[in-house]
């Protein structure tokens, strides 16, 4: 992890940063866009695929061959009647010709017609050519193509033709699953034995920089240079799958292998890099690349197209597309920031707006947000939007009419669809939860009407939501407010810690009992054992409140019983534990929530000796977060302690993260390249590498960004998960305006 020291008191801008930020270069953008030749499942079988000079791309499916101008959208058939049919390959010669292989033979295109070549016995699956020559096989047999005329030649090979390439000097490559055989003069060398590849069935063949032969085999690839093996590619250095279909090599010396898990590329400089997922590819399952004279790739899958392009674009010019996502589609009245239901999976037209359990938590990250939008600009918009998010979350106290209790969420009460709706529990069902966990509150009515009839709000709030709040007041509060917001925000929060005390630290519900969360009751979380494993997070955030409160209103009754918690309950105790809990009691949430609170403890804590208790546990606690994986985290602890950390994985994801906002499903099981782990958090399933962010579920910080199967294609997320931590960044200097 790296740490780079800086000198000074945060959150004082002017002291925020000694090392110079990093410039907002341009980097490349990737984005996909899918394509589907039709509803017929063979159509969209998509076996080869070729990309002409002018971008028009031609594809070899199970149900025929189909071309797409570059202007268009529909896929064209190129043969009709009877002779249509499964298809194969596609390929192109110097002077430019099309041809096509078929079940039936070869085809010759001219003026976007096919015609038939005579002599030659189909089916064809491969065609490939270099220079002046041009090749096409199949089962039974292989053709040359010398001047006009085809020549069947004589080399005897195995007739399970998979892929072949020529260099264009006479020698032909050739993958079949009897091994790789090199073809020259009549004669043919087979490679099959395991000092020599991999496995002997051979799927794919390319050439790749230095003029090495890149063989994708089952079980990975095997690169050759000259008659020799080089190197192997396996599982170990990134191959998601066993099945390797393609190889190709890009325009600037990428080189692209298709599996049956996705595409990895390999980087001249070593690095690799996986796509998969719907969010990259119409399916997994990869059969060929492409690419379009830009170097954009064109993937053929076992369900359609995808075409991967890339486009120059900075920081600066990232925040203003995701900015205006926000705006357009995610604030909802009364300002209410958050995620879109899709009504068809996956269809971004389908679009409405959702509520979610913890709106008011994610519209404290998006208040937090626009209050260092706020800091870093000065723009009066800033301040104007962070004022509507500070009424959303005060309008959610008001709209309970219940002392000390806010709500979750509101709707207005048109709304027929909403999350978790009233519901009766029958008495076996309430068996069945209180054995499965004694703390369960059966809930029946969660939605309710407002006393002014023009919204439906939801209860039994939590824990989680409280930090949220309080992080979003404590953002405003410093970096954004007035003096007549901070006057608002103190008679707020005195209301709201006024009646937790009166409640013995619980929130409490419009039924007179606490929450099912919102527990912070020394009676419970110090002598109840079913509460033992709230202990330390709980104590934590109940001594962030407090301390807040103090230093927000100087009201002394809150330093009082801050002080008390400590001296009397143990609570610095408690939270002590805060990085030691049993493994059983970890859950990946309870590090965000943590993240939340280190910088109110670490402004306003001026006892030296407590302090350095919480010092020391944000030390700690973000020394174990060396992936850097949680921007929040780490940026929340820059602030915290001036001490920036984990800035390379903060400027990667910023630059990494996909403009793709569709909650795609990603499967990682699938993947042979990492392991299924239980860790970081044991109860859940994981894997061994953290993903990067192209092939992460669209992120939210309190999400566990290692769990091996994430999405749901039914919601589009906010892009808060981006502006708030590129904001923070460009307060803490470490990217430059």
């Amino acid at each position: 992890m790296l740490i780079l020291s800086c000198k000074g008191e945060l959150p004082e801008k002017k002291n925020a940063a000694i090392e110079t930020p990093f410039p907002d270069e341009n980097f490349n953008q990737e984005v996909h866009e899918a394509f589907f030749v039709s509803d017929l499942p063979e159509e969209n079988e998509v076996r080869d695929i070729l990309v002409e000079q002018e971008n028009q791309v031609w594809i070899a499916t199970a149900g025929g061959i189909f071309r797409k101008p570059e202007s268009d959208k529909a896929w064209i058939p190129v043969i009709a009647g009877t002779e249509r049919g499964p298809s194969f390959a596609v390929g192109q010669d110097n002077a430019g010709t099309i041809w096509l292989g078929t079940w039936d033979g070869l085809y010759q295109v001219k003026a976007n017609q096919a015609t038939p070549v005579s002599g030659i016995e189909g089916p064809i699956s491969e065609i490939t050519s270099a220079g002046s020559e041009v090749y096409a096989l199949g089962p039974f047999g292989i053709w040359r193509k010398q001047d006009s005329e085809w020549v069947k030649q004589s080399y005897p090979i195995a007739k399970s033709v998979r892929d072949a390439v020529t260099d264009g000097e006479g020698n032909l490559w050739v993958a079949t699953d009897a091994g790789l055989y090199h073809c020259s003069e009549n004669s043919a060398t087979l490679y099959q034995s395991i000092d020599e590849l991999i496995s002997c069935y051979a799927r794919a063949v390319s050439f790749g920089p230095g003029e090495k032969l890149w063989v994708g085999v089952m079980g990975g690839v095997s690169v050759r240079d000259g008659q020799k093996l080089g190197y192997n590619l396996t599982a170990k250095e990134g191959v998601p799958s066993i099945h390797v279909r393609s190889v190709s090599q890009s325009p600037e010396g990428v080189m692209w292998v298709g599996t049956e898990v996705g595409v990895v590329r390999y980087f001249p400089d070593g690095s690799h890099s996986l796509l998969f997922s719907r969010r990259w590819l119409t399916d997994d399952h990869v059969n060929q690349v492409a690419f379009d004279k830009e170097g954009n790739a064109w993937i053929a899958t076992q369900n359609g197209v995808s075409h991967i392009r890339k486009f120059s674009i900075s920081l600066a010019e990232k925040q203003k597309h995701f900015y205006s996502e926000l705006m357009a589609k995610h604030m909802r009245d009364p300002w209410i920031c958050g995620m879109l239901r899709l009504e068809v999976p996956g269809d971004t037209s389908t679009w409405v707006n959702s509520d979610d359990d913890n709106d008011g938590e994610y519209t404290g990250g998006y208040l937090a947000m626009e209050s260092f939008r706020y800091a870093v600009t000065k723009d009066p918009d800033a301040l104007d939007k962070a004022r509507k998010a500070f009424g959303f979350l005060k309008l959610l106290y008001e709209v309970t009419g219940t002392d000390g209790l806010f709500a979750r969420t509101i709707v207005p009460t048109d709304w027929t669809q909403v999350h978790d709706p009233n519901r009766i529990y029958a008495d076996r069902e309430l068996a069945e939860a209180l054995v499965n966990d004694p703390r369960y509150k059966p809930v029946e009515q969660r939605w309710r009407l407002s006393a002014d009839k023009k919204w439906l709000w939801k209860g039994d709030t939590s824990s989680d939501e409280m930090t949220g709040h309080f992080m979003a007041y404590f953002y405003f509060y410093e970096f954004a407010a007035t003096e007549a917001d901070k006057d608002e925000i103190r008679a707020h929060v005195s209301k709201l810690m006024d009646a937790l005390i009166r409640n013995n630290y619980n929130l409490v519900d419009v039924d007179g009992k606490h929450t099912r969360w919102g527990v912070w009751s020394p009676d419970k979380i110090n002598r109840d054992p079913d509460w033992a494993s709230e202990k330390a997070i709980n104590s934590f955030e109940m001594l962030a409140f407090l301390k807040f409160a103090a230093a927000a209103t100087g009201d002394e009754k809150y330093e009082s019983e801050y002080r008390r918690l400590i001296e009397e309950e143990g609570y610095l105790e408690n939270a002590a534990q805060l990085n030691h809990k049993n493994p059983a009691w970890k859950i990946y949430f309870d590090l965000t929530m943590e993240g939340y609170l280190f910088p109110i403890l670490l402004k306003y804590e001026k006892d030296p000796e407590t302090r350095k208790v919480y010092q020391e546990l944000a030390d700690e606690w973000i020394g174990a977060q060396t992936d850097g994986e949680n921007l929040i985290n780490s940026l929340s602890y820059s602030l915290a302690t001036g001490k920036k950390v984990n800035v390379s994985q903060t400027l990667s994801f910023l630059r990494e993260t996909p403009l793709d906002l569709v909650d795609w499903p990603i499967n990682h099981i699938k993947r042979e390249d990492v392991q299924i782990v239980h860790a970081p958090i044991l109860e859940e399933i994981q894997i061994s590498q953290l993903p990067p962010p192209a092939i992460r579920a669209t992120v939210r910080w309190d999400k566990n960004p290692w769990a091996a199967i994430q999405g749901d294609p039914t919601q589009v997320r906010e892009p808060v998960f981006w502006l708030w931590p590129y904001w923070m960044a460009r307060y803490l200097e470490l990217v430059a305006e």
